[in-house]
């Protein structure tokens, strides 16, 4: 069991990475609070169960992964990483402590949650690539990918454990404490980057500013069909499946009729699977793009069941099947894009990676709220396993052109 337990969490002995995993694992879970909180606030308390509301929430909150695309991989790629992270947690945690004033207050509108996702996600658009590839400066390349595979079990353990805490405190006391909570939880992570031996970090070569470097990502990886082919399965499976505030929000509170505790425990029940997957991945060293092919196929087959679902507890375990499903293909194309790129490229190509996986979003959400409202939740499920056994074929397509190298990577 120890040496299982040492496989699994080897990237914990460096440590600059075990006080960043402490700060962030603390960050994650305030976050998973603040998420279960804001769409409980749009969906129950400030509009009469809009979907479309909800939708267009989470359109402006990924929509800045998108637009400042140009500017967060060069972000990462040429200015100090660390001081850029400080910025970011900073701005996200005055964020989160101004909403919660508002809440409690009793003066927030629907138009305030809006213009907080936008800058929420603006912040947030910053933040992603740099984060991602700064934990490589944390554990060198060799142990990148269990890094990457804790980073996620533990966001994923703070989705656990978030929407649980969230909708007891909106039960208890509040949405507006729960934003509070999340501003308060930055702290930590602000903490841990104070902490780091900056002397221990494994930092890249010199990196220079060169004009029109967006541009040049944009070459690089036209000139690299195994990233296209990543992008592509990203695209799908983040316009359509990723929507998981909407499903979740609707099949709860239209179909199944939960109050907020039933709320939070489905959120949770997603977080449990992928938590299973987290812990398989940890062990199963470096992903290739078989694992983006059938981790997409499952992703698929949960939506089907949770779509078909007769009651709330066969719904608890579609989405458990859901979070392997996710889990497993985010995670795999971390590894997989950043450490086959070039270390001066990485931050514009992670930044692509979100750009295009998360910032796909806006257009999606709209469209899945749409569907939810008009046709009701169980079909806007049927788009996320539509979107999921796309992405399937496209992986097997790519796989078969380019049998040889696909299958290594």
């Amino acid at each position: 069991m120890r040496a299982i337990a040492a496989s699994i969490f080897q990237s914990l002995k460096v440590r600059n990475y075990r006080i960043w995993a402490a700060g962030t694992l603390t960050s994650s879970i305030g976050t998973g609070i603040q998420r279960t909180a804001q769409d409980w606030l749009v969906l129950v308390v400030l509009t009469q169960g809009s979907a479309s509301a909800l939708g267009f929430v989470m359109a402006l909150q990924f929509a800045p992964q998108l637009l400042f695309l140009p500017w967060t991989g060069s972000a990462a790629d040429h200015l100090d990483q660390h001081k850029l992270l400080m910025a970011t947690q900073t701005s996200m945690g005055v964020l989160a402590l101004l909403l919660g004033a508002l809440t409690l207050a009793g003066v927030a509108h629907l138009w305030h949650v809006y213009v907080f996702a936008f800058a929420f996600g603006t912040a947030a658009a910053f933040d992603a690539p740099v984060r991602q590839i700064f934990v490589s400066q944390l554990v060198g390349d060799e142990d990148l990918p269990n890094a990457v595979t804790i980073n996620t079990m533990s966001f994923n353990f703070a989705n656990l454990i978030g929407p649980a805490v969230s909708g007891a405190l909106i039960a208890g006391v509040g949405t507006g404490w729960a934003f509070v909570l999340n501003g308060l939880s930055f702290v930590a992570v602000l903490t841990s980057m104070f902490l780091l031996r900056k002397d221990e970090l494994h930092l890249p070569p010199d990196r220079k500013r060169i004009r029109g470097s967006f541009v040049e990502s944009l070459r690089y990886v036209v000139g690299r069909p195994d990233l296209i082919a990543v992008l592509v399965m990203l695209f799908l499976i983040g316009t359509f499946a990723l929507n998981f505030p909407i499903f979740i929000a609707t099949m709860a509170v239209k179909v199944f009729h939960a109050d907020a505790r039933g709320f939070g425990t489905l959120s949770s029940a997603m977080a449990v699977g992928a938590m299973a997957a987290a812990l398989w991945s940890a062990r199963s060293g470096r992903p290739t793009f078989v694992t983006l092919i059938w981790s997409a196929a499952l992703l698929g087959t949960g939506f089907t069941l949770g779509g078909v679902s007769p009651s709330y507890w066969t719904f608890v375990a579609s989405l458990a099947l859901i979070g392997v499903g996710y889990l497993t293909f985010v995670n795999a194309t971390n590894p997989i894009m950043q450490l086959s790129t070039e270390p001066s490229m990485r931050g514009r190509v992670m930044a692509l990676r979100i750009g295009v996986g998360l910032g796909a979003t806006p257009f999606g959400a709209p469209i899945v709220g749409w569907t939810a409202d008009h046709f009701g939740p169980r079909w806007s499920l049927g788009v996320g396993a539509a979107a999921g056994f796309a992405a399937a074929v496209i992986g097997g397509y790519a796989v078969a052109r380019n049998k040889h190298s696909l299958r290594r990577r």
